[in-house]
């Protein structure tokens, strides 16, 4: 093809956070903001890619012998992975990519930017049966996760690749379910502090990791899968005093998110009730795991404090994004009471179908 165009929303994380490494369900939804990968066939053996948004250029050459991955390289990492699944270049493009999505903010422009990258691969290159949302899903999980080894799990790539608001069985039984009910009043405002990813990650997965082990040791039938907050003393019972708040907030943030699934699943949604299960998860997120910041805080509180129902940090933390629920008609209060607190970018943002070929 002589042009592709190839875009690929952001995402907000409504309930699990720092739940899918541990292979707990997550619900999330991708929003309108974009990453777009507009590629020009140029008969050459190159990809020549502009990302002016970042000032960056960059030449790869295809069937260029490679040898050593840099940190991050997501187009260079989805090229080896897709090369196993005999998606190979076989001539060149120039690529301009751009996006709206702020960047290092917790709303996934990174996986965006990956998503955006294999579906204009596979456009242009097949295999063609593996153009669907699930198979790009998968492969960029693949090049951005697996290829690196790090600490992430599926939910940034197949909430953006499936679209709408989506629940996310992340553990070995992996599957997922589209939720159809519409809701209104998001609204999303990135901090300006860029949030940490990989180390903050690690961290929290090890000690979560780690608590759940010692209490094996002392019940060896449990499972963090099945475990009842009705038992949360015994469980913490088998754990050093370090681990407690980690084993904590995994049986919390998972009992908050098995809640909002039963209200996603009623016939009317309550939004009432749903911020009150957003503001619940925000209390594991920032009193056990401390994955907030200052001028995140004060965002919060001040949304909370403008009428908004309910308002949880996005994404890995130390920084990045919040997300908040607003009663109809609320929406431009609470924007500002947010700009007020010191967000640097606040807006409303609407439920997106997912990645796709324009």
């Amino acid at each position: 093809m002589k042009e592709i165009i190839s875009i690929a929303p952001g995402r907000t994380c409504l309930f699990g956070d720092h739940q899918d490494y541990l292979g707990l369900p997550i619900i999330a939804c991708a929003i309108n903001r974009y990453i777009t990968v507009k590629a020009t066939k140029n008969n050459s053996n190159t990809f020549n890619i502009d990302l002016p948004d970042i000032n960056k250029k960059r030449i790869i050459t295809l069937n260029k012998p490679f040898t050593k991955l840099e940190k991050e390289d997501f187009l260079q990492a989805a090229l080896q992975v897709l090369k196993r699944y005999s998606c190979i270049p076989n001539c060149g493009y120039n690529v301009l990519i751009t996006g709206t999505i702020p960047i290092n903010s917790g709303t996934s422009s990174s996986s965006a930017l990956t998503i955006a990258w294999v579906q204009f691969l596979l456009k242009a290159f097949g295999p063609k049966h593996l153009l669907t949302p699930e198979y790009i899903s998968q492969l960029a999980f693949e090049a951005e996760v697996l290829e690196f080894n790090a600490p992430g799990g599926k939910m940034d790539q197949y909430s953006i690749g499936l679209g709408n608001i989506i629940y996310l069985e992340t553990g070995n039984h992996f599957a997922y379910e589209v939720l159809k009910k519409p809701i209104t009043g998001l609204i999303m405002a990135d901090s300006g502090v860029p949030k940490e990813t990989i180390g903050l990650l690690k961290r929290l997965r090890t000690n979560a990791w780690k608590a759940i082990e010692e209490v094996k040791k002392e019940l060896p039938n449990f499972k963090i899968e099945t475990a009842n907050i009705k038992d949360l003393q015994n469980y913490l019972n088998c754990v050093s005093q370090d681990l407690k708040p980690y084993l904590e907030a995994a049986i919390g943030n998972y009992n908050v998110t098995k809640a909002a699934l039963k209200e996603f699943k009623k016939e009317e949604l309550d939004i009432i009730k749903i911020g009150d299960l957003m503001n619940e998860h925000h209390y594991y997120l920032k009193n056990l795991l401390k994955i907030t910041v200052p001028k995140i805080d004060d965002m919060i509180n001040a949304a909370l404090n403008a009428g908004a129902l309910g308002a949880k940090i996005v994404g890995s933390g130390g920084g990045g994004s919040i997300t908040v629920l607003a009663p109809k008609n609320r929406e431009e209060h609470i924007m500002k009471a947010i700009y007020k607190a010191g967000a640097k970018n606040v807006y409303v943002a609407s439920v997106d179908g997912g990645a796709r070929i324009l």
